[in-house]
């Protein structure tokens, strides 16, 4: 049996009035964070080389609203899935969450050392910013390039293509599912 500290006991209470629902909010959390756990755990360094394909995608409802991200890395000469990802990440727009996607994706791909890798997404507005055919103007924006900039350094060769979203309903299936698994708290207005 898990006991939670009095604090917390009371937070989730105020959340969440009944406790059905506040035990599904805990079990829901905790099942993911084990999950995570595990994924991460169970990760190991290998090399794979060759090109890689990174799909990423990152949603909110409402802008700003709930916001998550999606992640599918893709060996396309053994046509399987290497890894996915996906997580809440709080309150942020739909263009914080396309970059914060990406990158995840980056950190995550650097670990299978591809001498190229491709990624794909369906902001089209994103892929042009960093293929530098527009400017970025939000300096909350530019803080993303940069790092992506940085994080494309660690990849002998790294291109961004924009894709239908239709195309990319892998990460996008994830951005739904973290969103849908715990939903934003209904409040009662007094």
């Amino acid at each position: 049996m898990l006991r939670l500290p009095a604090s917390l006991t009371r937070k989730l209470e105020q959340l969440f009035p009944k406790s059905a629902e506040r035990n599904r909010f805990v079990v829901d959390v905790l099942t993911t964070a084990l999950e995570q756990y595990n994924q991460q755990g169970a990760e190991e360094e290998v090399m794979v080389g060759g090109t890689l394909h990174l799909f990423t995608d990152g949603g909110s409802r409402g802008n700003p609203g709930q916001a998550a991200i999606g992640i599918v890395l893709v060996d396309p000469t053994q046509g399987r899935v290497i890894r996915e990802h996906y997580e809440r990440i709080g309150i942020e727009t739909n263009n914080v969450a396309e970059y914060r996607a990406l990158i995840e994706g980056l950190k995550i791909a650097k670990h299978y050392h591809p001498n190229r890798l491709l990624c794909h997404l369906d902001s089209e507005l994103i892929v042009k910013q960093l293929n530098g055919e527009y400017q970025v103007k939000m300096p909350t924006l530019q803080a993303f390039v940069e790092e992506i900039r940085e994080l494309s350094a660690d990849f002998p060769e790294v291109a961004f293509k924009h894709i239908p979203r239709g195309d990319n309903f892998r990460a996008d299936s994830l951005v739904n599912r973290a969103l849908d698994a715990h939903p934003s708290p209904k409040y009662e207005r007094a």
